[in-house]
């Protein structure tokens, strides 16, 4: 099941576009395969007839048995898929080292992050040529030292110090990832975790960055999220329970044994997780409860973290609210009586009653307040553009950063600094990389510090994005919704309908598809194909309102908006349907699903990444990785037969018929938490039986996450071989 908008949703993002491939290969052996199964024929997987029965309604799963992860039966039929799409992609291989080297080409290998400072140092990230991961360092602030220091080569500062090397971190792992990386306010200290799976159990670890010793007292099986107590003597952190859901919050004194660790909450309610993390002014430790449509949060001093937390405001049903601390008041970005959200305040001393700061307005969809000594900076979006709005403290008008393009994304960058009057922003559009900006919040100065380089491509030729035009449609949904759809191609691209074109969606959890680059994606668009995202109902584009149109009850907006958007795109010209393929992950890799059964002659081809195609299933089964927290975004078909058969009349696995499917291609990882291996495998299985004219294929990443491979040079090979796939469907 689906950001990663809150971390545990079930989400991908460009990584919106998952990468990376190192497949199994070879020959399946016996086990739950008949029929004969060579590298180029598909394997077929033995029906055996597992019923279940809700609401009076029985249904047969003919390929329950692939839920057995460990059983060899289960492995060699993922490894008979893996062959068999190898066999079939074989001349697409060329292709797929052209697709790769172009990324590589383009990309500059040995690269620098723009420094972020805090207290003494300047912060950032290198990336080495020839190696997968990010180097993370600093760097000590010199005296008189104001402006970033720059390396535009990427060769190390002078007077780096190595924090955490992730390429010696991952030597003899085929997977790696870190879960936190949070240095102590006082500089000392380094919470760092790490997971070699992909299955998101993370050990975590203490550094002394005096010494480079890495302290004793770690601990297994833990989840994103730390918080230093002021002193840096204490380290919150948080577990799991046996659904992968994050429901404690512990506290860890540095030096003891994890075994002397206390629970500071423990959240009981299966609707919520819990998250933890220090506020921008170091001043107290959040602890934030969550479910899909509540919150509350409770707060402890920092300089106290053997205190008890206190409630900030009591969770009530339908009520959202976050919090920043700011002086002597916490400030409520909250939904009460707010559909899009409005912004308050209450004492940190004895939180009470809201006062309102900002008020609701139907349609500006606030999204976040960051709190500074002087100024408060709001994230909101309007009629699907993100925007920034600086307010001052000490009275007078707020106002928006302006940008030029007519789409384009925005946000906050790194700011980790609550005394400053400068802040980091981060830009990006479907033309123009992404770009960090320093922004002056008293002269309103704007000064680009970086805007990541795009390296000639295999003709030589320097990336200009005059080359390229960028586009907003809008097309019109059966209930006369009008959704918008962003558009990227070359110049002169025709509008005759002759053009290959490959649409984007996703449409759950209120995630955005704002605009965003990709580097990997000018291989496409510099074969003449038009690149399309459909912001359909369930996502955030539009407010709160268009994600309430799209979930629970009225989920199958999302599913017709996206075939609304294809048709709309064949019919003013920008392509045909036999030359569009649709692609989604996660949560958008369940749309690709319900939308090649609601209309499978719109598609020449569909990608569908970790996908939710076996929804219903996994949402009757309160034991799996997040069906409880997710029965607020798609109904609970346990309890309400209502909403069991509106699930079952659109999850794609229940809904196979013998159908003119388009070419689908079905990318998962067997270790992922989120989307479980099994639903893609099954539903690939089914087509296979009841439809078996189609073009279907099944690839496994059996070493990886939701995310893919974890190494970058890995993620571009399975997003070349991806384009590969897409540009053969394509015919280009």
């Amino acid at each position: 099941m689906p950001v990663i908008v809150h971390v545990f949703e079930r989400s991908v993002g460009e990584s919106r576009e998952r990468g990376g491939a190192r497949g199994g290969r070879g020959r399946a052996g016996a086990g739950n395969l008949t029929g004969v199964t060579t590298e180029t024929t598909p394997p077929v997987a033995q029906r055996v007839p597992t019923e279940r029965t809700h609401h009076g309604d029985t249904v047969v799963d003919e390929y329950a048995w692939l839920h057995a992860k460990d059983d060899p039966k289960t492995i060699a039929y993922l490894t008979a898929e893996n062959a068999y799409t190898e066999a079939r992609t074989a001349h697409l291989e060329a292709l797929r080292e052209t697709l790769f080297e172009e990324t590589r080409r383009r990309v500059q290998e040995t690269d620098l992050t723009v420094p972020v400072r805090k207290g003494g140092y300047w912060y950032y990230t290198r990336t080495v040529e020839g190696q997968q991961y990010s180097v993370h360092c600093r760097r000590a602030v010199r005296d008189g030292e104001t402006e970033p220091p720059t390396s535009l080569d990427g060769t190390p500062l002078e007077g780096e110090e190595v924090l955490l090397d992730g390429n010696l971190l991952a030597d003899g792992h085929d997977f790696f990832a870190l879960g936190t990386f949070d240095v102590s306010p006082d500089g000392r200290w380094l919470a760092y975790s790490t997971d070699f799976a992909g299955d998101e159990r993370f050990t975590l670890r203490v550094k002394d960055l005096t010494t480079g010793e890495v302290l004793a007292d770690e601990v297994p099986d833990t989840f994103y999220g730390t918080a230093w107590s002021a002193d840096a003597s204490v380290l919150f952190y948080v577990t799991v329970d046996d659904a992968w859901r994050p429901n404690r919050v512990w506290r860890h004194r540095i030096g003891a044994p994890a075994g002397e660790d206390v629970v500071v909450h423990q959240e009981d309610d299966e609707r919520f997780w819990v998250g933890v993390e220090l506020t921008r002014s170091e001043k107290f430790i959040l602890v934030d409860i969550h479910s899909k449509v509540t919150s509350e949060v409770l707060v402890i001093p920092a300089g106290n973290p053997t205190g008890e937390p206190a409630v900030v405001a009591p969770r009530r049903q339908g009520v959202e609210y976050s919090v920043e601390h700011h002086g002597h008041r916490f400030l409520i970005l909250h939904n009460h009586e707010a559909e899009d959200f409005a912004l308050a305040y209450t004492s940190a001393d004895a939180p009470g009653d809201w006062v309102p700061l900002i008020p609701h307005t139907p349609g500006t969809r606030l999204e976040a307040v960051d709190a500074f000594a002087d100024h408060l900076v709001v994230s909101l979006r309007t009629n699907g553009l993100t925007s920034l709005r600086v307010l001052p403290i000490g009275g007078g008008e707020g106002h928006d950063i302006d940008f030029p393009e007519p789409i384009y994304s925005v946000g906050l960058h790194a700011n980790p600094e609550y005394r400053t009057r400068q802040v980091r922003v981060r830009y990006a559009s479907l033309v123009t990389p992404d770009s960090v900006y320093d922004y002056d919040l008293v002269t309103r100065e704007l000064v680009l510090r970086r805007r990541k380089p795009v390296l000639p491509g295999p003709d030589g030729r320097e990336y200009d994005p005059a080359d390229y035009e960028q586009h907003r449609e809008w097309a019109l949904a059966d209930d006369g919704t009008r959704v918008p759809i962003s558009l990227v191609c070359r110049v002169g691209t025709p509008r005759d309908g002759s053009a290959p074109c490959e649409i984007y969606g996703y449409g759950s959890y209120e995630s955005s598809m704002d605009p965003w680059f990709s580097v990997a994606r000018l291989s496409l668009l510099d074969r003449g194909v038009v690149f399309a995202v459909a912001h359909i109902r369930g996502g955030g584009e539009l407010g709160r309102r268009w994600y309430d149109q799209g979930k629970l009850l009225a989920k199958k907006n999302t599913f017709t908006d996206f075939v609304a958007c294809a048709r709309h795109l064949a019919k003013s010209g920008w392509t045909s349907p036999d030359r569009l393929v649709a692609r989604g992950a996660s949560a958008g890799g369940l749309l690709m699903g319900a939308v090649a059964n609601l209309a499978p002659d719109a598609f020449a081809g569909i990608v569908a990444q970790v996908p939710f195609v076996d929804a219903l299933t996994s949402i009757l089964d309160p034991s799996l990785p997040l069906t409880v927290t997710e029965w607020e975004e798609w109904g609970n078909p346990l309890a309400d037969p209502e909403v069991y058969a509106y699930m079952k009349s659109y999850t794609p696995y229940e809904n196979v018929a013998p159908l003119d499917y388009p070419a689908i291609l079905a990318v998962t990882s067997l270790n992922d938490t989120r989307v479980l291996y099994h639903e893609p495998a099954k539903w690939i299985a089914r087509l296979r039986a009841v439809a078996p004219q189609g073009d279907y294929l099944l690839k496994t990443e059996m070493g990886a996450g939701h995310g893919g491979p974890s190494g970058r040079y890995d993620s571009w090979r399975e997003e070349a071989f991806i384009n590969a796939w897409i540009l053969d469907r394509l015919g280009v």
